[in-house]
């Protein structure tokens, strides 16, 4: 899978993917001039909640790659032609004598962020280009084949995980019990293998999952998936999730008299649920004063034994002060991508 940092480093990986320029508009509206193609420096600088001048010196150092993509710098009579197809209605607040414009095709928006480094929303493009690009190239094929190397590096582990547990654990609680002199130390040692256990079987199991058949992969590109429901498919897809999780009674209540909640459901052992679900853009976050309205909802109106506040974005701190403060379980964008995945949400069990 490509990594954000790669992108961020190889201009022939940003090369391979510049035709997913959806994924803009995914992110966040992206205004065009009125030719239906291009944006200046200033309508790129309000994309990405960055100033004029921070675009202006990226386009400086990646002039050659952002040119390849479609930045052009227009001057003379392209200039003149530019400014009379688009001035009326977009261009009239800038200086009538200049001499020169820049514009930004689609692609090369794309390009930036890519290439931006300082802007969330430049993040969340990069975040969920490669939830796409990892979708498309993890589709299966046919007679997939582990490599001699992976199968040996599983074995190495599983074998050192056994040595660690069955001979080296047990020689130091030996030590332990015979030793007056050097126990703490013993103990610490003991403690740092017991850690470094847990951590080889923590990477063999996802070696396993990476490795294993796709049917038992976790979902590739979820969230990309779910940024595309509108706000009843989401309700259902999180109503699907607390089924899945052994809960009954989900119903999803929707409308204009859910009483403050869209879904209400009961857990295994008999706890009463609401939750509140917010399919937002994921470059703006849950605030406090939403908290705050659904606390009286999910404890006041209703009396459940666990409210669930669930988003496709991230949450202010204070948002998550005032959720935990209050036992509400704020199911933050990262917290739903491995909830989707197949992680069991701990607060249901």
């Amino acid at each position: 899978m490509i990594s954000e940092t790669a992108l961020l480093e190889s201009p022939a990986l940003r090369g391979s993917v510049l035709d997913r320029t959806d994924v803009l508009d995914r992110v966040k509206a992206l205004s065009l001039l009125p030719d239906g193609m291009h944006v200046t420096t200033a309508m790129v600088a309000a994309y990405f909640q960055v100033t004029a001048e921070a675009v202006r010196q990226l386009a400086k150092r990646h002039r050659e790659e952002l040119e390849a993509s479609g930045m052009h710098v227009l001057r003379g009579a392209d200039l003149r032609q530019f400014e009379s197809d688009n001035m009326s209605r977009s261009l009239a607040s800038y200086p009538q004598a200049r001499r020169s414009l820049t514009v930004y095709s689609r692609r090369a928006v794309l390009n930036i962020a890519m290439l931006l480094r300082d802007s969330e929303v430049a993040r969340q493009v990069r975040v969920y280009l490669l939830d796409m690009e990892y979708l498309a190239r993890t589709q299966p094929v046919e007679n997939p084949v582990p490599t001699d190397t992976s199968a040996l590096d599983a074995r190495i582990d599983q074998r050192i995980t056994h040595i660690l547990g069955k001979t080296v654990v047990p020689m130091f609680n030996a030590l332990i019990e015979t030793s007056s002199d050097h126990r703490r130390e013993l103990i610490a040692l003991r403690t740092g293998v017991q850690r470094i256990e847990k951590r080889l079987r923590q990477h063999h199991s996802r070696l396993q999952r990476l490795e294993g058949p796709r049917e038992d992969r976790p979902l590739a590109g979820v969230m990309a998936a779910m940024d595309a429901m509108n706000g009843r498919e989401f309700e259902e897809h999180v109503a699907a999730l607390l089924r899945r999780d052994g809960c009954t009674h989900v119903t999803v209540r929707g409308g204009g008299r859910d009483r403050g909640v869209d879904i209400t459901a009961v857990t295994a052992d008999g706890r009463t649920i609401v939750v509140q679900c917010k399919r937002f853009a994921p470059h703006l976050s849950i605030t406090s004063p939403e908290i705050q309205k659904f606390i009286g909802a999910a404890k006041v109106l209703h009396s459940s034994d666990i409210a669930l506040f669930v988003a496709t974005c991230p949450f202010t701190r204070d948002a998550q002060n005032i959720a935990a403060e209050s036992g509400i379980t704020a199911v933050h964008r990262g917290l739903l991508e491995e909830w989707s995945a197949g992680a069991p949400l701990t607060v249901l069990h």
